[in-house]
């Protein structure tokens, strides 16, 4: 009888940690930054039919990136959590804080016990009455779950990203100057991002009940040109 091939817990780990981080660099990536009125959500992305960018709840967006059948997966069961629990008992009752926290429990389970890991990074945002309650949950691959203060940036080339966002963006600014700052960042010095490749949100405080909405190609060329 043979015995059963055998491999060490932490290079378990690490050979699921690599698989995963591998998959989500082959993306495009995707910033998140706080503004004057709300939370601005823009990734690259030129297609028209798959997603990035989401509503959870009234005042709670979604943003994913990596392979796009598990983080829609994800968004799916966040929508229906958050329902269920804003039914059950009220809206206000339904967070972005515990959202990030079940999702980070699945993350987590499926990096421990499956075979192969999710390849996605999330984002849960949630937009305050004001400014100080404006909120992002960067969740990865393996459950880590990290608080991030004023902006957030998911995918490939996340540490050039961020490096080009420290520069740039600038708290308590107007929506036009975070999108640029977000889009330079994602750009960087040697190519342009025009608005057909871009998919933008906000979490506008302005909006009333429910805070989502999206930016059509016009008003995001029209916000970079100014």
């Amino acid at each position: 009888m043979s015995m059963p091939f055998y491999v060490a817990p932490e290079q378990m780990m690490k050979d699921r940690a690599d698989y995963a981080r591998k998959g989500i660099a082959r993306g495009r990536a995707l910033v998140a930054c706080t503004y004057d009125d709300g939370i601005l959500l823009c990734a690259e992305n030129p297609s028209r039919m798959l997603r990035k960018v989401s509503e959870i709840y009234d005042r709670i967006g979604f943003a994913g990136v990596g392979k796009y059948n598990e983080f829609d997966q994800l968004r799916i069961a966040g929508v229906r959590s958050a329902d269920l629990k804003g039914f059950a008992f009220s809206r206000e009752d339904v967070d972005a804080r515990s959202l990030a926290n079940q999702y980070a429990q699945i993350l987590g389970q499926v990096f421990t016990h499956e075979m192969k890991p999710m390849e996605v990074e999330i984002l849960v945002a949630e937009v305050g009455h004001e400014a100080a309650g404006d909120q992002l949950f960067h969740i990865l691959y393996d459950g880590t779950l990290i608080d991030e203060s004023g902006w957030a940036v998911l995918g490939g080339e996340a540490d050039a990203i961020r490096e080009r966002m420290t520069g740039a963006w600038t708290e308590g600014g107007t929506l036009g100057a975070a999108l640029g700052a977000a889009v330079g960042a994602l750009a960087g010095p040697d190519r342009e991002l025009p608005a057909p490749e871009l998919e933008v949100a906000v979490l506008a405080r302005g909006n009333g009940r429910r805070t989502f909405r999206r930016l059509d190609d016009d008003e995001v060329a029209a916000l970079l040109a100014d």
